[in-house]
């Protein structure tokens, strides 16, 4: 499959929810602006069981993402360009595509590269381009060698502490459809895949990033992520900017993630 084209319509009952789940008091009604980054709430695809590999995701190879015979998942990053807002409660047109997929040896074993780029209209206009970076890894041994994190700046003049819990995970995982067992199955994220606790997801911490620069600076023309370490539910994390640089800082000092958030001109 070369590309993938799915609809649906921005259900405000989905966005309000998430807003609950992140400790808000807002809620949306059809018509409003769409939060940045809420529409991974949407266009789901469910898969039976039989059509789910071993940690939850849907099977490579049989969509946009080929099989390079590599168990682990990681979204490693990603980049977006807000053109115009999404509308909730209206009809939305999503268009993906793979733009690139490859294979290297680093210094922890081979690695798969899948590049995936989503397309997201309303009422036929461009409403938001989005790049997707996954990453694809080994099975985990216990004779591996965990790399050392990068340090996070501490030069931040603005920042927030949040936390996590379980059931914030497993609340994420059900609104974004993700089955990803790193996210709410202890014994799966410790015993098969080498963590020491339940995995936040990536794609949660750059939603936080995201709504703390809209909250310092408006609305968002551009933002860019990028993961260097995992955090773990029982951590408490900092969000830190300075200018359009942000990053999350964890509880040791460790840079979990860096990101670019470009506000829109007015």
């Amino acid at each position: 499959m070369t590309e993938d084209i799915q609809t649906d319509v921005m259900d405000p009952a989905r966005a309000s929810a998430l807003l609950a789940a992140l400790g808000t008091k807002d809620r949306v009604t059809a018509g409003d602006q769409l939060p940045p980054f809420f529409h991974q709430l949407y266009f789901w695809s469910p898969q039976r069981p039989a059509s789910l590999g071993r940690d939850g995701h849907p099977k490579v190879g049989d969509g946009l993402i080929p099989d390079m015979g590599l168990q682990r998942r990681m979204w490693a990053g990603g980049r977006l360009q807000f053109h115009t807002p999404l509308v909730v409660g209206s009809k939305a047109v999503r268009r993906s595509v793979r733009e690139s997929a490859s294979t290297k040896t680093g210094r922890t074993g081979p690695l798969g590269f899948v590049t995936l780029r989503h397309e997201i209209s309303q009422d036929g206009q461009l409403c938001l381009s989005e790049w997707q970076d996954l990453v694809y890894r080994s099975d985990h041994s216990d004779t591996d060698i965990k790399p050392k994190p990068p340090v996070a700046r501490t030069d931040e003049t603005d920042r927030r502490d949040v936390t996590f819990d379980s059931t914030l995970l497993f609340r994420y995982s059900a609104l974004t459809f993700n089955g990803h067992r790193i996210h709410y199955d202890l014994d799966y994220a410790r015993d098969v895949e080498g963590y020491d606790g339940l995995v936040v997801h990536g794609p949660l911490l750059a939603q936080l990033l995201m709504l703390f620069a809209e909250d310092l600076a408006g609305p968002l023309a551009q933002f860019s992520f990028r993961a260097s370490s995992p955090l773990m539910h029982f951590e408490t994390a900092t969000l830190c900017r300075n200018g359009q640089a942000m990053w999350v800082r964890g509880p040791d000092g460790r840079q979990c993630m860096t990101a670019e958030a470009t506000p829109r001109s007015e």
